[in-house]
């Protein structure tokens, strides 16, 4: 088979029919197969199997009852499961159109670029899809940021956002993605040095049904986008930088209420402790839990260790004050920055660090994931 046409899709029902109709008529020519891999909530995997009872084409679909990674990680399994090296990701809603994937053949062909970027910003392209102007803007600005974050791996790539693109599955090494939302095609070129070619299109409006972008998917995408550049660290980072804001709003609400400011200080340093706690485990090491100690003794190693480490930088800031004379400022700065790395390799190597196979484990740890699983039992309120 000459090519695979891979489509995530998520409660996107409305538009297979017309969908497909469209592939159908655009590879004419082209020995090639549709894949669906469907995350949805909805009839889509219903409507899938009918309309290949009908097609022309093969039309194959996987559907995920826990979908790993979004539409990222729906694309790396159809990787897995194609029956041609060659594969074109493809939406399914039509914002991208299906006529432009012969487009892309013909591109790979000539150039034996390892991926060609169906792109909203090359010379004839346009972006008139993105229906409000914020939308533009987002769009524009998560471009450059994520351009200049990668200026190497993405120069002259002018779209690394988009969603629809062709590759050869045996020139990219997707063993070593780590697929998270919407954004697979940063993914891969940010994890390795690619041939990258590009045909200009015309990103469309919905055929049917709703945008999925939300809020929640641009934290996603940043998430997504600091690991890719720095790793779980600077993750890490960032969270305790907005824990340490977060302290200092709570500490200040407090002590305007009239609420002794010592008393406030533990408040907001226990509210942030536990704060951070489920940020880093949603952001940082969330590829990390499966393999690691259950929920609970993870929140207890992380909240025991942050109050230990609490109790004993506060004396040693105060020692640099009053033996070494360095301002306040300074001497909390460095501890901060030494308490930084130290909270990071702990929960690294021990809050997060796999069970060891074939060893039993304490009577401590049996005891937490029982009441663990006790806790997340269904029940009634």
């Amino acid at each position: 088979m000459d090519l695979t046409v891979i489509v995530p899709t998520y409660d996107e029902a409305p538009n297979v029919r017309e969908l497909v109709r469209r592939i159908e008529a655009a590879v004419q020519g082209i020995d090639a197969e549709i894949l669906f891999v469907d995350d949805s909530a909805d009839d889509t995997p219903d409507v899938v199997r009918a309309v290949a009872a009908e097609s022309s084409l093969p039309v194959r679909l996987i559907h995920r009852d826990r979908p790993v990674g979004g539409l990222g990680g729906a694309v790396v399994e159809g990787v897995r499961a194609a029956a041609s090296d060659v594969c074109v990701v493809i939406d399914g809603d039509m914002q991208h159109p299906p006529e432009k994937i012969p487009e892309l053949v013909a591109r790979h062909r000539q150039t034996g670029a390892d991926v060609v970027i169906a792109s909203r910003y090359a010379g004839g392209g346009t972006s008139h899809g993105l229906a409000t102007r914020l939308r533009h803007l987002v769009s524009t600005l998560a471009t450059l940021l994520t351009k200049s974050m990668f200026p190497m791996r993405l120069h002259g790539v002018s779209d690394p956002m988009t969603g629809f693109f062709l590759f050869d599955r045996r020139d990219i090494d997707f063993a070593g993605l780590q697929p998270r939302g919407f954004k697979i095609l940063l993914e891969i070129l940010a994890r390795q040095n690619l041939r990258v070619a590009e045909i200009p299109f015309d990103f469309a409006d919905r055929y049917a049904g709703s945008s999925k972008a939300s809020l929640r998917q641009g934290f996603r995408f940043l998430s997504q986008l600091t690991s890719l550049r720095f790793g779980k660290m600077s993750l890490f980072a960032i969270i305790g930088g907005l824990g340490a804001i977060a302290n200092v709003l709570i500490v200040w609400a407090l002590a305007s209420a009239g609420v002794d400011y010592i008393v406030a200080a533990v408040i907001a340093a226990e509210v942030t402790i536990v704060g951070n706690f489920l940020l880093i485990e949603r952001f940082v090491f969330r590829d990390m839990r499966e393999q690691a100690s259950s929920g609970w003794v993870r929140f207890g190693k992380s909240f025991t260790f942050n109050n230990a480490e609490a109790l004993v930088r506060i004396p040693v800031m105060a020692w640099l004050v009053e033996s070494w004379h360095f301002s306040s400022a300074v001497a909390t700065a460095l501890t901060l920055i030494v308490a930084f790395f130290v909270r990071f390799v702990f929960h690294a190597l021990v809050v997060y660090a796999p069970r060891r196979p074939g060893r039993r484990p304490s009577l401590a740890r049996e005891v937490a994931e029982e009441l663990d699983a006790q806790a997340m039992q269904p029940g009634e309120l």
